[in-house]
C-alpha cells in the first residue's frame, strides 16, 4: 500500500534594496546631525576662546592697576610725615640725580638755577602727560620713545605720568650724635656710618658723586660728600662748587637716617608701549621706568589717562588735566598754603598739592576676536564720554583703535581707580619756592 504524497509549499526569498531616496534621505538626515555637532563644537569654541581672552584681559587689566595704584600712593613721600619731610637742598647739581626730567632751572617758566640753599621744589614732585594722535602737552621727556605704530615705539595718544619718592626701606641708620659730628657754626664736619646686619653694605650702594640725604622728621637735608676710609663721609666745601652752603646738625636725633639720593630717592614713569602680540597684531603694554630703567608690566593696555585731584585754598578738590595742574588753570587757582617769601604764580606748585589720582585704563584681549557678532567688540571708555558701549570707531571716540595702529576686531574693557596719595599733607600742601629762605 504506497504512502500518499505530502504537498510541502516553496518558501520565496524576497530581496529588497534600499532606494535612492531613501538613501539620499538618510544622507541628509546625517548631515543634519554632523552638522549640529560641529555648530554646537564651533559655538562651545568661540565661547571657550572668548571666555579666555575675557579672563585673560580681567587678570592683565587688575594687574596693572595694581602695580599703578601701588606706586601712585607713594608719590611725593619723603622720610617723614610732616612738614620738615620736605628736604633743603643745599648740593649744586641736585637736579643731575633725577631722571626723565623736563622741568630744569633756567627753562621758561622755571626759575633759574638757585645761588643759596632752597627746598625741594614743588615742580619736581611728579609730573602728567596728556597726549593727543601727534603730540603731548606739556612735552614729553626727550629720553622716551617717540610716539607710532610700531613696536617699541610709545603708543599713540596714552597718556604718561612721572612721580618722585624716597624708598622707605633704603639708606642707613646715622646712629645718633655719635656718628654725626658737628664743627664751628652748627655745619657737620663728616657722618660715620656702619651699616646694620640688615642693611647694605655702602660700597653696594653708594657710587663717587652721588649726592647724600639726611633725614629725620624736624629736617632733611640733600648735599653732596665724598667718602673716605670707606664709612666716613665729609661734606664737599662750597668753595669746590658741588655745595651752596655746608649741611648743618640736625636740631634732634629723632631717628636719623642717611640715604644716596640718586639710588634710593626713585624716579618712576609710566607710559605705553607698542609690542607685538603675534599673528601680525600689535598691542599696547604697560612700562615702568624707574631711575631710567624700563621694564614692562604687563601687556594688553591701550589707553592710559589721567587726572589730578588738587586741593586749593578754599579746600575743594578740583580734577585737571595735567596742563592745568601745570599752569593753575590757567592762574585762577592760587597755590595753597603759601608762605610769605615764596612767589605768588609758583609754575607748577600744584603738583604737590595733588591729594588724588583718577585713573583710567582700556586693555584689550590681545586676539581678533572675530567669531560672535560685531557688538562683542564694542565697549565703553568713560574718557571718550560714553554712555552704553559702542563700536571700536565710533565717531564719538576721542581716540580710535584703528588710529593708534591696533585690530579694532578685540574684546576691550575699561578698568579705572582713584587713587589716594599718602603722603599727602593739608598743613604742608605746598613746598616753599626756589628760593624761599631756610628757617
Amino acid at each position: 500500500m504506497g504512502v500518499p504524497a505530502m504537498n510541502v509549499p516553496s518558501l520565496e526569498r524576497c530581496v529588497r534594496g534600499h532606494s535612492l531616496i531613501e538613501l539620499m534621505v538618510a544622507m541628509v538626515l546625517g548631515l543634519m546631525v554632523a552638522g549640529g555637532f560641529v555648530a554646537v563644537f564651533v559655538a562651545t569654541s568661540a565661547s571657550y576662546r572668548a571666555q579666555t581672552q575675557l579672563a585673560l584681559l580681567q587678570e592683565s587689566g587688575r594687574y596693572a592697576m595694581a602695580r599703578l595704584t601701588s606706586d601712585l600712593r607713594t608719590a611725593n613721600a619723603f622720610y617723614c610725615g610732616r612738614a620738615g619731610a620736605v628736604p633743603i637742598v643745599q648740593a649744586s647739581g641736585m637736579m643731575g640725580a633725577l631722571h626723565d626730567l623736563t622741568t630744569r632751572w633756567g627753562h621758561a617758566p622755571y626759575p633759574s638755577s638757585p645761588a643759596a640753599p632752597y627746598r625741594f621744589p614743588p615742580f619736581l614732585s611728579m609730573r602728567g602727560y596728556d597726549c593727543g594722535r601727534t603730540s603731548c602737552v606739556p612735552a614729553a621727556p626727550p629720553d622716551l620713545p617717540a610716539m607710532g605704530r610700531t613696536a617699541g615705539q610709545r603708543v599713540i595718544g596714552a597718556g604718561m605720568l612721572t612721580l618722585r619718592y624716597l624708598d622707605p626701606d633704603s639708606g642707613w641708620a646715622a646712629g645718633g650724635a655719635a656718628a654725626i659730628a658737628g664743627s664751628v657754626g652748627g655745619a657737620i664736619h663728616h657722618l660715620v656710618i656702619q651699616p646694620a646686619a640688615d642693611e647694605p653694605a655702602i660700597a653696594e650702594v653708594y657710587q663717587p658723586g652721588d649726592l647724600l640725604m639726611l633725614a629725620d622728621c624736624p629736617l632733611a637735608q640733600i648735599f653732596s660728600a665724598n667718602l673716605q676710609g670707606g664709612d666716613t663721609f665729609y661734606p664737599d666745601a662750597p668753595e669746590t662748587g658741588r655745595n651752596l652752603a655746608m649741611p648743618r646738625m640736625p636740631p634732634s636725633f629723632n631717628a636719623p637716617r642717611l640715604f644716596d639720593f640718586n639710588r634710593d630717592f626713585r624716579t618712576v614713569t609710566y607710559y605705553l608701549q607698542v609690542v607685538d602680540a603675534g599673528d601680525g597684531v600689535t598691542t599696547g603694554a604697560l612700562m615702568r621706568r624707574e631711575n631710567g630703567s624700563a621694564s614692562e608690566v604687563v601687556r594688553g593696555v591701550e589707553r592710559l589717562d589721567l587726572r589730578y585731584g588738587v586741593e586749593d585754598a578754599a579746600g575743594a578738590t578740583r580734577y585737571l588735566a595735567a596742563a592745568q595742574v601745570d599752569d593753575r588753570a590757567g592762574g585762577s587757582i592760587a597755590c595753597p598754603q603759601l608762605p610769605s617769601d615764596s612767589v605768588d604764580d609758583d609754575y607748577g606748585c600744584l603738583w604737590h598739592a595733588v591729594k588724588s589720582i583718577e585713573v583710567h585704563l582700556l586693555v584689550d584681549g590681545q586676539q581678533v576676536h572675530a567669531a560672535s557678532g560685531a557688538d562683542a567688540t564694542h565697549y565703553a571708555y568713560s574718557i571718550d564720554g560714553d554712555q552704553r558701549p559702542a563700536a571700536p570707531e565710533a565717531a564719538t571716540r576721542k581716540l580710535r583703535p584703528a588710529e593708534q595702529g591696533f585690530e579694532p576686531r578685540m574684546l576691550r574693557r575699561e578698568f579705572s581707580a582713584l587713587v589716594a596719595l599718602r603722603s599727602y599733607r593739608p598743613e604742608a600742601a605746598l613746598a616753599r619756592s626756589p628760593h624761599a629762605s631756610i628757617p
